[in-house]
This record gives structure tokens, sequence and C-alpha cells, in this order.
């Protein structure tokens, strides 16, 4: 089952969750960041939490539905990589390339959540990171013009929001945990 190998990998979700957590501590501590480093930060981010999302849905075994799971994760290794590879992109290119991401995994999130609700507790929690995912994605593409510092502050809050559902979800499904692993 997926909930036993997510059970088993827990620590890759807490992991996740704790890299957003500390992408939007730093966007907060460090805000005279340049939008060149606010790129490079977001791009690498994106590309690590797309690999660790591909590492969970490896890692279940084929279980349904690991392939939500992968494409979650190459939608964050695209948007990474594209990102990385085009440092040069404008404030209004990095705002679209960050909101499609937020809203495609806040989607796939969603699907997750909802072909998992008959097997954990707490996929709400996932519901709940998909719809934090997807209003930020909606906020940035309504508001483009927004100021850098806004958009940094903004980004902050998702990546600790998101972070913290993540790391609460990793230790519930942690509970699932087989009594051999």
């Amino acid at each position: 089952m997926l909930v036993e190998s997510l059970a088993r990998y827990w620590w890759v979700v807490v992991l996740r969750g704790l890299l957003a957590i500390a992408f939007g501590v730093l966007a907060f501590v460090w805000p005279a960041i340049t939008l060149a480093s606010l790129v490079i930060v977001f791009g690498a981010y994106a590309l690590v939490d797309g690999v660790f999302a591909i590492v969970s849905a490896i890692r279940g075994g084929g279980q349904e539905p690991w392939w939500l799971l992968v494409l979650e994760g190459g939608v964050g290794v695209g948007i990474g990589a594209l990102i990385l590879f085009a440092p040069g992109i404008t404030a209004l290119g990095l705002l679209f390339y960050i909101a499609i991401w937020a809203i495609a995994t806040g989607v796939l999130e969603i699907g997750a959540a909802l072909a998992l609700r008959h097997e954990i507790e707490g996929e709400w929690l996932l519901v709940l990171g998909g719809l934090a995912s997807v209003a930020f994605g909606a906020l940035l593409i309504a508001r483009p013009g927004a100021g850098a510092l806004a958009v940094l502050w903004l980004i902050g809050s998702y990546a600790i929001a998101f972070g913290a559902l993540l790391v609460l979800l990793g230790f519930k499904v942690r509970r699932h945990t087989p009594a051999s692993a």
C-alpha cells in the first residue's frame, strides 16, 4: 500500500516540510535579497522538492496513486530546472513560474488526498496544503504587479505554512509504519 510506503519513508515528507520552512524563514530574515538570489533559491527549492516527491513515489513500489507523486515531482523538477537554467527571467516571469507550480502542485496534492481518504487519517492536512498552494498561485496571477518585498513575504508565509502542514502529515503517516521497518 502507498500508505505503508509513505509511513516507511515518513521522514522524506518531514524533510520536504522542513526545507519549505527553512526557505520561508530565509525569505523573512533577508528581505533585501536580490531577485537573482530569490530566483536561484526558489529554483533550487522547487527542484529538490520535486526530486523528493519522485523518490517518495518510487519508494512506494508502484502502489496507486504513485503517479500523482511522480507528476507533482515532475512539475517541481521542471519548474526548478527552468528557473535555474534561465536565471535572467523577469520578476513577472518568476511570479508566473511560481504561480503555475503552486497551482499544479496544489491540485495534485488534493487529488492524492482524495485517493488516500479511506486509507489514512488526517488526509485533510494534504487537502489544506493543496488548497493553500492553489490559493497562493491564484493570488500571484491576480496580483502580478505586487512589490518584490510583498511577494517575498507572501512566498515566505506560504513556504512556512505549507512546510508545517507537510511536517504534520509526515508525523501522522509515521504511525502507519510497519513493525519491521
